[in-house]
């Protein structure tokens, strides 16, 4: 909003002395947590919602400047509580809930078999990866039963959950990309953005990704919203989870 106001004040007696004051804007970055962030940042705290800039990025690889203007690809994993006929809502393992619209170009699999979206049924664990829009996901691919490694036994106790009025946690565990600065990076989709979610969220369930950033020396910054922490996962070039902070 954009507001002047002209003061006047007089000194002396003598003199009036007019001063108008500048104009201002205002950019708030806003998510199903609420929380603010600034618009040069890339890595804002969990409770924020973001999104790349709605140009380029799209297909396999495809790549967008790191800004928050749109949906962007993610992904989510937890229990189904409900199921419609184009869609259904899953809770993750910290609490937060998620609403999966599904498409006639969804692809579904059970463990590692092709499946159909029948497969989708109340109380089944899944791994949704698509396009994240706040705590709203378009699925291109469903996971019913996905099959883990193993590391998100021993992580899943390190996630925290949102609380409100909860303080976010800082900390950082692993190692983190000498390369990586807020707001640095790319915006990726398709394989790439597919599997380093995938990795993060295995590594660190509970959170939704709203963004998977590339950064310059080839890792990959995967961002958290609905956990107090991590906000940030780093996943390296293999895939492999590599530090959370």
């Amino acid at each position: 909003m954009f507001s002047s106001k002209l003061s006047k004040a007089i000194a002396g007696g003598a003199a009036a002395i007019v001063i108008a004051g500048g104009s201002y804007g205002i950019v708030s970055a806003t998510s199903s947590s609420g929380s603010t962030a600034s618009s040069s940042s890339s890595a804002p705290s969990s409770s924020s919602s973001a999104a790349p800039s709605s140009g380029s990025a799209g297909g396999s690889g495809g790549e967008a400047s790191n800004a928050r203007s749109g949906p962007a690809a993610g992904g989510a994993a937890g229990t189904v509580d409900s199921v419609s006929t184009s869609s259904f809502t899953l809770t993750t393992s910290a609490g937060q809930k998620a609403t999966i619209d599904e498409a006639p170009s969804t692809t579904y699999e059970k463990g590692t078999s092709p499946a159909s979206a029948s497969a989708v049924t109340k109380g089944e664990p899944v791994l949704v990866l698509g396009t994240t829009n706040s705590t709203t996901i378009t699925a291109t691919q469903v996971i019913v039963q996905p099959a883990s490694s193993g590391s998100s036994t021993t992580s899943a106790a390190k996630v925290i959950p949102f609380q409100r009025g909860a303080p976010t946690t800082s900390k950082q565990v692993g190692q983190i990309p000498a390369s990586y600065s807020q707001g640095s990076g790319t915006i990726v989709s398709g394989t790439a953005a597919n599997k380093a979610t995938e990795a993060a969220l295995d590594a660190y369930p509970g959170a939704i990704v709203d963004r998977v950033v590339k950064l310059s020396n080839g890792d990959y910054e995967v961002h958290y919203i609905g956990v107090n922490w991590p906000h940030h996962v780093f996943v390296n070039q293999d895939f492999k989870v590599i530090g959370a902070e």
